[in-house]
């Protein structure tokens, strides 16, 4: 169903999105839809903005412009609370986002007639335990990584799955991924690709000291407990590379399914495997 009422957001630092957001309000208005525009992205144009969390509860779909770190930001700002998401890629490879730029007429033309598909998308909590309190709580898209900091050394990290002790990797840090997630920070860590509509999780360890630690996949609806070991300094969790918590020696990183899911937009007619053949140009061929 086309949207009547369609939220802008855009990275005010990309170049052209003040072009693009110029050219797709513009397209809107003259097809009689009510179009808000979130505050900092106002501003590239010189007008009054709405706050994300107002426009995200007011519109029936959220047009980002960006790329997929775009996309990820705004799913954090919004805490996993969002209309359907439909990316716009000014960046360069965008594996969440529907259309590139350069294709904005096609763009505009699927979003004004509706012709467009949504894929749900699982979402993780990810909680920080600290001498029996919560010291924070976050929501993610694609992973949570617990890393070291600026020190090259390994870390130690003992994995529980629902209680049970899984290892104590010996790493440079260790991701757990959505399927979403699977083919960002985890797949350049050398995990597998999993499709989104998979019910699992992706435990993928960083540089392993133990050859044999491999990626591992778990149903979703287990919990993922991870604890820093004693004397660890200098670790952090970062959830989709933006929401950085520095981690103390017995902390646990507790990891559940969220129940919140995010809609994310693509093209009519298209598949996950038409966007890997396009994203990671793999022809079939030896070249």
């Amino acid at each position: 169903m086309a949207p009547q009422m369609i939220g802008l957001v855009a990275h005010v630092g990309k170049q052209g999105a003040a072009e693009l957001l110029a050219y797709l309000i513009e397209r809107f208005e003259t097809a009689g839809r009510i179009v808000g525009i979130e505050e900092a992205t106002a501003r590239l144009l010189g007008r009054e903005g709405t706050p994300l969390r107002d426009l995200a509860a007011a519109s029936g779909l959220l047009v980002v412009l960006g790329g997929d770190g775009s996309l990820l930001r705004t799913v954090h700002r919004l805490d996993g609370s969002a209309p359907p998401v439909f990316g716009i890629n000014l960046g360069s490879l965008g594996f969440l986002t529907c259309f590139s730029s350069q294709e904005r007429d096609r763009a505009a033309d699927a979003i004004l007639s509706g012709h467009f598909a949504l894929s749900a998308r699982s979402l993780i909590g990810v909680e920080v335990v600290r001498d029996g309190g919560r010291a924070a709580s976050v929501v993610g898209l694609n992973e949570a990584v617990v890393s070291r900091g600026q020190h090259s050394r390994l870390v130690q990290i003992d994995t529980r799955i629902d209680g049970h002790l899984l290892t104590r990797y010996n790493a440079d840090g260790l991701i757990i991924a959505t399927p979403t997630g699977s083919t960002a920070y985890a797949l350049s860590a050398g995990g597998p690709i999993v499709a989104p509509d998979a019910s699992v999780f992706v435990i993928n360890p960083v540089c392993p000291h133990v050859l044999t630690n491999r990626a591992t996949l778990v149903p979703d609806a287990s919990e993922i407990e991870l604890t820093v070991c004693a004397g660890e300094e200098e670790v952090l969790l970062t959830v989709d590379g933006h929401a950085v918590t520095p981690l103390l020696g017995g902390d646990r990183v507790v990891i559940r399914k969220s129940p919140r899911a995010i809609r994310l937009a693509m093209p009519e007619g298209s598949s996950f495997f038409d966007l890997l053949r396009q994203k990671l140009k793999w022809s079939g061929t030896n070249v």
